[in-house]
């Protein structure tokens, strides 16, 4: 009979507990008969904290509590999980610090398996693929659970694990690129502000918004985009097994979770348990499963606090002045 981890966690950790503060003791401290002594007693009292932290440190190395490492991508997807002037959603997700989530996962001895989370409408495009890869790099079988939105890069991430489960009001899909150019030139018209160039390169201000943009330079940005769109589809096309024309054919829709599986982009649907129960499959035992989350300050919970007061608010008011209430939105 093999014992439950946390049973050998807690055995493991009271033998060294005991075993520490017995050797402290036996050490420093006989008989407070003298001064000397009675110092040995405070140092005794100034260690057993330390042997019980170091005691629980090396029982939880030995024999985690948990096979399964949950990683959460839930937002717009950018760099370092700044959302703008205009957040479309009150937190972004970092990508660098998901990136570390899952590496440190990868280095923990007791995680098994990754278990990816996502509602996210995506992002940026670089950020979104080195999420991707530094899944494809673990060591174990890794399975995407969609709970509201897989979208544009959120579902590039989804495609490099080994499999995708979502629900049936899953919103799944929008493989395509988005590319934009604000243009106030003929705002800078009306209020008297002229642009001139000084640049070395013919495209090199293609992208300033207080210039026309001419046909040369239209195409020349669209062909950045289309050349984004290729890799997109083709990285999706390999990693899921599908023609990457049929991928091409959905010109960047989105289905619902009922849909996206008849068509290959999701493996199978169910609930939070139902994946948990995969996962049990997966590994041959219980699975028992770990938030590695980014640790963040009190400062930025505040102000993430704060951005999430003002969202709500904003969106409130938003679907009143449209009448839908339903916060049903594609961006």
């Amino acid at each position: 009979m093999v014992l439950p981890s946390t049973v050998v966690r807690f055995g493991l950790f009271s033998a060294l507990a005991v075993a520490g503060v017995a050797l402290a003791v036996g050490t420093l401290v006989v008989y407070p008969t003298s001064a000397l002594e009675l110092v040995g007693i405070l140092l005794v009292a100034l260690l057993v904290p330390f042997v019980f932290r170091v005691a629980a440190s090396i029982a939880r190395s030995v024999a985690t509590p948990y096979n399964v490492a949950e990683v959460g991508v839930t937002g717009a997807i950018s760099r370092d999980g700044g959302s703008g002037p205009l957040p479309t959603s009150p937190t972004g997700v970092g990508a660098d610090a998901i990136v570390d989530q899952i590496d440190r996962a990868d280095a923990d001895g007791g995680v098994e398996a990754l278990l990816v989370r996502l509602n996210t409408p995506g992002g940026e495009i670089v950020p979104s693929e080195d999420i991707t890869l530094a899944i494809e790099r673990f060591d174990g079988p890794a399975v995407a659970y969609v709970t509201d939105t897989c979208a544009s890069g959120g579902y590039e991430i989804a495609s490099g694990c080994d499999e995708i489960w979502a629900r049936q009001g899953s919103v799944v899909g929008s493989i395509g690129v988005v590319g934009s150019r604000v243009n106030v030139a003929d705002l800078a018209d009306r209020v008297g502000v002229s642009y001139e160039q000084f640049t070395a390169g013919e495209f090199k201000d293609a992208g300033t918004p207080l210039k026309r943009l001419e046909d040369d330079e239209r195409a020349y940005l669209q062909a950045i985009v289309d050349d984004y769109y290729d890799q997109f589809v083709e990285n999706v096309a390999d990693r899921r097994d599908i023609d990457a024309e049929s991928l091409r054919e959905t010109e960047a829709r989105v289905y619902l979770g009922d849909r996206a599986h008849e068509m290959g982009l999701v493996d199978d649907l169910g609930t939070r348990r139902e994946v948990e129960e995969r996962l049990s499959a997966l590994l041959g035992t219980e699975p028992t499963v770990e938030e590695f989350a980014p640790k963040r300050s009190l400062p930025a919970r505040m102000r993430a606090g704060a951005q999430g007061i003002a969202y709500a608010f904003g969106a409130g008011v938003t679907a009143t002045l449209r009448g839908d209430g339903n916060g049903f939105r594609f961006r």
